[in-house]
């Protein structure tokens, strides 16, 4: 007989709080990748018109602090939007409870016979879960949400703020501190090493294939490097 119990399986995703840490996980990787690249673009470019360090220092501090706020506005934004669009979808949902509960009851009892319950199996299921919490039933059944784990903005505005600086600092300490001619083979370097170890991690947390999520980060920020460390060169020679 096999173990149903919630335990059976304790690697897969079954926990109450998935919604939060997958909400975390995103905001976190999107924000390190997102200060990686941004910042060593924005560097490498500077680096390519000067040799300045304290030039260097100076954009890369003020491209990291912009893109910080940047990123924890956006998260908050979008993830405030959802939250709200969450909240009047649960709002709706509990006036038609209240309003009509039959009708409530029957399109529970539909939803569970569409996943392939018997008529009288999906009946029992629908009334049992009805009795012991009708709402969040509905919410879950219904809208795939579950009213106590909505995402939450300040969450996700944080954690995109704290990744992005954590992943702008390695291509700005690879910028400054090596000695000139090195530091852009370092930073770049660097950066792409960063990039798999990052795009390995979110491979590995959110099930997908590692390989292609490696790839796909490395190749991005090498460009971005490439591009900016042309124009960087293209300007300087123009204003030379």
């Amino acid at each position: 007989m096999q173990d149903s119990s919630p335990t059976a399986h304790p690697h897969e995703p079954h926990a109450e709080g998935l919604a939060s840490r997958l909400n975390w996980l995103r905001a976190g990787v999107l924000g390190a990748n997102d200060g990686i690249v941004s910042t060593a673009g924005l560097v490498v470019g500077v680096a390519a018109t000067t040799n300045d360090p304290h030039t260097i220092l100076t954009a890369g501090v003020a491209g990291l602090v912009a893109g910080a706020i940047s990123m924890a506005a956006g998260e908050y934004v979008s993830v405030s939007t959802q939250r709200d669009s969450e909240r009047a979808l649960l709002a709706k949902e509990r006036r038609e409870l209240a309003d009509d509960p039959a009708a409530e009851l029957a399109e529970l009892i539909g939803i569970y016979e569409a996943k392939g319950l018997s008529p009288a199996t999906a009946r029992t299921v629908a009334e049992e879960l009805t009795a012991h919490d009708a709402f969040t039933a509905h919410a879950e059944a219904e809208l795939k949400l579950d009213p106590d784990e909505l995402t939450n903005p300040w969450a996700a505005a944080i954690s995109s703020a704290i990744a992005f600086t954590c992943g702008a600092l390695l291509p700005l300490l690879a910028i400054v501190l090596p000695p000139v001619q090195w530091r852009v083979p370092v930073t770049f370097a660097a950066v792409l090493i960063a990039l798999a170890v990052t795009g390995s991690v979110s491979a590995r947390l959110g099930g997908s294939h590692r390989g292609r999520a490696v790839v796909r980060v490395v190749i991005g920020g090498a460009l971005a490097m490439a591009v900016t460390y042309a124009i960087g060169s293209l300007t300087d020679t123009l204003a030379g």
